[in-house]
């Protein structure tokens, strides 16, 4: 696991944008947080363990809520948390609807096009869920064959992996909350593909879910915060912080509790 971390990470490495001397120029963005004493974060509510919103109390947990706690400590100021997606992750921070992007989010060539990112703190490769009453898919191996419906949610990683990997089965994009479980579980896919942090708390509330696991390494992705790029004052400031999560335990700590140890980056 650690080795196809690694592999995963200096891949990505190799596609990362330097930013320019004008990009450079740009107004420092740690100053004006500290200025508003605020710093707003982009997430995705629907994300378990990571950055969920619990649709009955609105309480937010997970992770990376956590950390954007711990960060908005560190600098001193209050956290406001703007709601985001995978979908509209590149316009929200590039928009600037947030001075950071807090939700797990994968590296990949693309993204890495228009955004910068931290060092990674998490890293998972990909998962299926099935329902238990799902006559077709027995093993990973039945996914990919001629009648099976592969579901996936738009803007995620999973939608250019499957789109790569996938020969014989039909792939369905979906753009709403929790489209690609209720086509799961109504029978219209046989599966939705995820990661290692929403698949486990996603079977620990579906009762009518079954976890499809590869039998080796699929594709893993290092995950890790972004940001709009140019800032180089702003992105050291979050380096900083990701290091010192790591060093001192608290983010192996919030891994705990939330039962994502096994992805944690050291």
């Amino acid at each position: 696991m650690r080795k196809s971390i690694l592999l995963a990470m200096l891949a990505i490495a190799c596609v990362l944008p330097r930013p320019s001397q004008a990009q450079n120029q740009t107004a420092n963005r740690l100053d004006r947080v500290m200025a508003n004493k605020v710093v707003r974060v982009c997430i995705w509510p629907d994300y378990f363990s990571i950055t969920y919103r619990n649709p009955k109390t609105q309480q937010l947990s997970g992770i990376d809520i956590d950390m954007a706690n711990e960060l908005g400590k560190g600098l001193g100021v209050s956290v406001e948390f703007v709601d985001s997606s995978f979908a509209k992750l590149i316009d929200d921070v590039t928009g600037d609807r947030c001075d950071i992007a807090m939700f797990a989010i994968g590296i990949t060539p693309l993204r890495a096009k228009s955004l910068r990112f931290t060092l990674p703190h998490l890293a998972s490769d990909i998962y299926a869920i099935t329902s238990k009453t799902n006559r077709r898919i027995k093993s990973w191996e039945d996914i990919d064959k001629p009648g099976s419906v592969v579901a996936v949610a738009k803007g995620t990683l999973h939608e250019p992996v499957m789109k790569d990997k996938l020969r014989d089965a039909q792939l369905l994009i979906l753009d709403t909350p929790f489209a690609r479980e209720q086509e799961v579980q109504s029978g219209r896919a046989d599966v939705f593909m995820t990661d290692y942090p929403y698949s486990q708390r996603f079977l620990a509330n579906a009762d009518w879910a079954r976890l499809v696991s590869p039998p080796g390494t699929y594709h893993i992705t290092p995950y890790a915060y972004a940001m709009r790029p140019g800032d180089d004052v702003w992105h050291a400031r979050l380096e900083r912080f990701v290091a010192d999560i790591k060093r001192d335990g608290r983010l192996l700590a919030s891994a705990k509790r939330h039962k994502l140890d096994p992805i944690v980056v050291p």
